[in-house]
């Protein structure tokens, strides 16, 4: 009774608290703790580390501890192989039928049998060999079997991270796309209202449908892992037993063991597949914006002095100073500008300046009243909206400050939006049909004109409604 007291004591000591079962290769811990180096293995595994440091904590005490810290426990592991050793004494095995040790290992039916069984007709003919000749080599077998596990373990494991790498970089790609739509849409939202909630809701079906497949997947590897953890340890289990144990239905072990396969990891593409080409859905802002189109001609009695008009009054350039011009309070004199004919006071309208390769212009609206002298300064608070090319500082809405513009692409015909209830001035690339400024809300009081700054060798073409 003694003795078995001090062996079950013996054995309290020896047993991981992890697997609850006699310690495999014991490793101990800075806190004094002993556990399996497999079940030590596994918590890392599970635990996230403590800012990266490789820091833990004992699974007892909840001392930290780092994981460089680990040291073989040579004297449990031989305490253990005692405690093994007693074990397979006191829990030896005797034959059901005949009562003797079961010293033999029948090959052809993957049994422990006696001396007499082996004479027994069942076995007559059978390759059988003794227990100890055959124990080492299934021992080796069986761990052949858990290094493919663990094999299998770090595959499955490797599929995870690239799962859950993929989950974030879809979910980061499709942000990126519809944050590029949102920011496409923003300036159009009422003309394309329905085209935008259209294809943010074909991208985020298509975002679901792949993150589905993608969770679907990682549940699936998730499910697998389980399932070779479990393996793992039923092996680690059978391996750490009695050769007895170790051997009884060891064939059933393997081939459940081995029969465990880890699926060939499925591609999935990462590229968004929903696209919206905004230039294209722009041609139908350019049919509804030209609804509203006015036919625009020069009024030669704004025109500076150094300016030159078609005799359609539809051209302007640039030149030398003329002579005998008609003296008007209404002419530009501090700069080369002029001003379309038609005045607007109400409503919507919409004109197009072909600006060519011009390097400079400046076009857009002003009030009928603005300075024309020395003294005219372009800013909305004057009376003045429109946007700018030159050579130095590139695009800009001019603006108090000026408001810097980046286009994408050249503008080679400039689109002109006034709605004049609304109190906006808005600016267009026709030649793509994407969108460049609009104004701050205005309260406009006064008639407004189309206004022109024209520059050197940049002149400046007015279509008529049907070009």
């Amino acid at each position: 009774m003694a003795s078995t007291t001090g062996t079950n004591k013996m054995k309290e000591i020896a047993t991981c608290s992890i697997c609850l079962n006699l310690m495999m290769h014991p490793v101990s811990i800075t806190c004094g703790h002993s556990y399996c180096q497999f079940c030590l293995k596994l918590y890392f595994e599970q635990m996230p580390q403590n800012q990266g440091e490789k820091m833990f904590f004992c699974p007892l005490c909840r001392e930290p501890f780092h994981k460089d810290s680990l040291r073989s426990n040579r004297q449990l592991e031989n305490l253990i192989e005692v405690i093994q050793e007693m074990e397979e004494k006191e829990d030896e095995l005797l034959c059901e039928a005949h009562g003797q040790q079961l010293q033999l290992f029948c090959e052809d039916d993957g049994q422990l049998i006696c001396w007499r069984c082996e004479r027994a007709p069942q076995h007559q003919g059978h390759n059988t060999v003794l227990v100890e000749d055959v124990c080492q080599d299934y021992k080796e077998k069986l761990e052949q079997a858990a290094r493919n596990l663990n094999q299998l373990q770090e595959e499955c494991r490797n599929q995870k991270e690239l799962i859950t790498t993929q989950i974030t970089e879809w979910k980061d790609k499709i942000e990126i796309q519809r944050q590029k739509m949102e920011s496409e849409f923003k300036n159009f939202h009422t003309l394309l209202h329905e085209e935008e909630k259209s294809y943010l809701w074909r991208l985020k079906k298509e975002e679901e449908q792949l993150l589905m497949r993608l969770k679907e997947r990682e549940a699936n590897l998730e499910q697998k892992s389980e399932e070779l953890k479990s393996c793992r340890l039923e092996l680690e289990a059978k391996r750490q037993s009695s050769a007895q144990k170790l051997l009884q239905d060891v064939k059933g072990t393997l081939s459940r063991t081995c029969a465990v396969k880890l699926e060939a990891p499925e591609v999935f593409s990462l590229e968004v597949q929903t696209a919206c080409d905004v230039a294209e859905l722009y041609l139908d802002v350019k049919a509804m914006l030209r609804r509203h189109q006015v036919g625009v001609t020069l009024d030669p009695d704004t025109a500076h002095p150094h300016l030159y008009l078609s005799k359609d009054r539809r051209q302007v350039s640039r030149g030398y100073s003329q002579q005998n011009l008609e003296v008007s309070s209404r002419r530009f004199t501090a700069f080369p500008c002029v001003l379309g004919c038609e005045g607007f006071t109400s409503g919507r309208h919409y004109f197009e300046v072909d600006v060519g390769e011009g390097t400079a212009w400046d076009v857009g609206v002003c009030m009928e009243n603005v300075e024309r002298g020395l003294g005219m300064k372009q800013e909305p608070e004057l009376g003045f909206w429109a946007i700018r090319l030159c050579p130095e500082n590139g695009y800009a809405a001019l603006t108090s400050p000026p408001t810097a513009l980046e286009l994408q692409e050249q503008p080679l015909v400039v689109g002109i939006v006034l709605d004049y209830e609304a109190g906006t001035v808005s600016f267009y690339n026709m030649t793509t049909g994407s969108h460049i400024f609009t104004f701050p809300k205005a309260s406009f009081s006064d008639t407004l004109r189309p206004f022109f700054q024209v520059y050197q060798y940049s002149p400046l073409f007015l279509p008529s409604c049907n070009e």
